[in-house]
C-alpha cells in the first residue's frame, strides 16, 4: 500500500470523477476505482437513449480510463438498493403531493453507505467523489464548504452526510474551477473526456419526463387523479387538472388553463385531489418547518443562530433566522419573503462559504 493509502474513487465515467482519480493516483494514492449501477433506463420505459453515469457508455469510459492508467476498476451493483430507498421514495412522495430531490437521498443513504462498505472490504482508507466541494477538519467536526468554482458547487446535495461519512471523504476537484479540470483532461490527452457534455437531469429519468416516469411505474394512475380540481385561494372552482402527483409548487408553465393573468401552483391537497392556484404574491412565505435534521458544522446550533438558506438546488439563498427544536427538526423564519416553498425539498444552511447542515422541508409557515 502506497504511503498516503489506499482510496475508493466513485467514478462515473465524467470529467470531474475521472479527473479526481487521475489526481488522487498522481499525489501517490493507492487507487480503486468504482462504478457504481444504480439504474437500467431501459426498465423504465423512457424514449431517449440511455445516458449518464448508469449508461453502458459511461461505465465502459470509467473502466478503460482505470486499466489505462494502472489502477484497479470495480462495477458495483446498487440496482436493488437504489430501487427500494430511491425510486419507491420518489413515487410516494409525488403521490403525498410533495416535491422530492433523489439526489440528496442518493448521495446521503445509497452511495455514500455502498462506497465505505465496499471501502471496507478492500482495506480503503478513503472514499473519493468528484463532486465540487471542499473538507477540513475543525473543532473536531469535519466541515463541508464550497468548491472553488462557485458556478459549480455542489454543497447542496451534500448535506445529509454524517460525521463518520465524511472523516474518510475527499473531493479532489473541489479546490479547481471546471475549466481548469478541463485543461487537465486535454493535458492527459483525454479530449473527448474534456468536451464531453455534462448532465443536469435525474439519472432515471434521462428525458426529464417526470409525469411520464410515474404514469409507468404506478399502474393506473392517470385514470385515479384525473379530473381533480384547480381552485383559487378563496375556494372557487376553475378548471380540471390533469391529476395532483403531475404539478408542483412554483409551477406555471403546462397548467393548460387561461384565467387572464398569470397564476401559479401555490398548494397541492392529495386527499381531494385539488391542485390550488395563486398569483406571484401568494407564493411568497416567510417561514417553514425543517425534519431530518442533519448538522454538520456544529453539534447543536448557537441560540439566535442566522444563516443563508437555500431552498432549491438553484436558489441563490436567503437570510434567515434558526430555531432548532430537537435533534431532527427546527424552524426557520425568513428576514424577507421567499417565493414557492415546497415541502419535500431540501432547506439547505450556510454560513459563510461552509455548509451548516439541511433538512427535509415539512411544511411552510
Amino acid at each position: 500500500m502506497s504511503k498516503k493509502g489506499r482510496v475508493l474513487v466513485a467514478m462515473s465515467g465524467g470529467i470531474d470523477s475521472s479527473i479526481a482519480a487521475l489526481l488522487l493516483h498522481e499525489q501517490g494514492y493507492e487507487v480503486i476505482g468504482v462504478t457504481m449501477k444504480t439504474w437500467d433506463y431501459a426498465s423504465s420505459g423512457g424514449n431517449k437513449k440511455e445516458t449518464g453515469c448508469c449508461s453502458l457508455d459511461s461505465i465502459n469510459d470509467a473502466r478503460i480510463l482505470a486499466v489505462e492508467r494502472g489502477f484497479h476498476h470495480i462495477i458495483l451493483d446498487i440496482r436493488e438498493e437504489f430501487g427500494e430507498h430511491i425510486i419507491n421514495n420518489f413515487v410516494d412522495e409525488y403521490l403525498a403531493g410533495r416535491t422530492p430531490n433523489p439526489c440528496v437521498l442518493c448521495n446521503t443513504f445509497i452511495k455514500w453507505e455502498a462506497l465505505l462498505k465496499r471501502a471496507d472490504m478492500l482495506d480503503c482508507e478513503f472514499i473519493a467523489t468528484g463532486h465540487y466541494a471542499q473538507i477540513r477538519e475543525e473543532n473536531g467536526r469535519h466541515v463541508i464548504s464550497r468548491g472553488v468554482d462557485f458556478t459549480k458547487d455542489q454543497t447542496y446535495v451534500l448535506w445529509g452526510l454524517k460525521q463518520d461519512f465524511l472523516k474518510r471523504t475527499l473531493f479532489p476537484v473541489g479546490g479547481y474551477k471546471k475549466s481548469e479540470i478541463r485543461e487537465m483532461a486535454r493535458k492527459e490527452g483525454l479530449h473527448d473526456l474534456a468536451n464531453k457534455p455534462e448532465s443536469y437531469e435525474i439519472c432515471f429519468i434521462p428525458d426529464n419526463d417526470y409525469r411520464g416516469f410515474l404514469k409507468r411505474r404506478v399502474e393506473g394512475l392517470e385514470e385515479k387523479v384525473e379530473g381533480g380540481n384547480f381552485v383559487m385561494a378563496d375556494g372557487r372552482v376553475v378548471g380540471k387538472h390533469r391529476g395532483y402527483p403531475f404539478y408542483t409548487i412554483g409551477q406555471r408553465k403546462g397548467l393548460e388553463i387561461a384565467l387572464g393573468d398569470a397564476v401559479f401552483v401555490t398548494d397541492i391537497i392529495p386527499e381531494t385531489n385539488t391542485v390550488v392556484l395563486g398569483n406571484k404574491e401568494q407564493l411568497m412565505e416567510q417561514s417553514m418547518h425543517v425534519s431530518k435534521l442533519n448538522l454538520i458544522k456544529y453539534a447543536s446550533l448557537p441560540d439566535d443562530f442566522q444563516a443563508l438558506t437555500k431552498i432549491r438546488y438553484k436558489d441563490p439563498g436567503t437570510m434567515a433566522s434558526l430555531t432548532q427544536l430537537n435533534t431532527n427538526e427546527l424552524e426557520v423564519v425568513f428576514h424577507q419573503p421567499v417565493s414557492a416553498i415546497a415541502p419535500g425539498q431540501s432547506a439547505v444552511f450556510y454560513e459563510g462559504n461552509d455548509l451548516v447542515g439541511g433538512g427535509i422541508i415539512e411544511r411552510k409557515k
